[in-house]
């Protein structure tokens, strides 16, 4: 049976891509350097400030100037992380309908908890999570089982137990490693080029919708 239903929270419970990307512009803006195009943000907006420094600036972690970048840019996020965000179409009713079936939801996400501790109450979900852990809730963030694991702790559920929604291959790599039930969430934030075949997801939905049909899929093989 699935006892608990667990989501990354940037792309795939909520489109947070305007203010992720917006302020990186803000940053490019002030440094005299040209914008990118928020679609183009988009698909590296899953994954963190380093992914969008890296893109918009072409450099690693490891360069001279990165973590400034990302200091710098935390700063801007700061200023504007709650002006866009919106849930995913069919959110709130695949929330509403995991609670009228006694099933618990929480969020999983490498976003650190400074955003998401504000975040999570902006977003105005249905019902409440169970459990909200974040990039900097256990000592390492996905694709590491901790923060899984951690969160099936505090639900009092077991992994096996769990289905956990994504877009990213990180994703998927903690909730198959941590014997949980992987959905692949096919609106978020997946670039063209991204090998979604070789993530090893072990379902793949189009819409927040079709989570709710893996769900029942799952438990008639039960």
């Amino acid at each position: 049976m699935i006892n608990a239903v667990l989501f990354d929270l940037d792309g795939t419970l909520a489109d947070t891509a305007l203010d992720l990307g917006g302020a990186l512009n803000v940053l490019l803006r002030q440094r005299g350097l040209p914008e990118r195009d928020i679609a183009d943000l988009r698909v590296h907006a899953s994954h963190g400030s380093a992914a969008l420094i890296g893109f918009a600036l072409n450099i690693a972690p490891d360069h001279p100037d990165f973590e400034r970048w990302r200091q710098d840019y935390l700063a801007a996020y700061e200023q504007c992380f709650t002006q866009n965000p919106v849930l995913f179409d069919g959110v709130n009713e695949l929330l509403g309908e995991l609670a009228a079936r006694g099933i618990k939801w929480g969020i999983i996400t490498n976003k650190p908890a400074t955003f998401t501790d504000r975040l999570v109450p902006h977003l105005n979900f249905a019902t409440p999570p169970s459990v909200v852990v974040s990039g900097d809730t256990c000592d390492e963030a996905k694709p590491s089982v901790k923060p899984m694991l951690y969160a099936c702790e505090k639900l009092g559920v077991l992994p096996e137990h769990c289905l956990y929604v994504g877009d990213a291959q990180r994703d998927m790599q903690a909730g198959k490693n941590a014997q949980m039930h992987t959905v692949l969430a096919e609106w978020g934030y997946i670039a063209p080029n991204d090998d979604v075949d070789s993530w090893l997801w072990d379902y793949s939905a189009r819409s927040v919708w079709e989570v709710l049909d893996i769900v029942d899929i799952i438990c008639s093989q039960d």
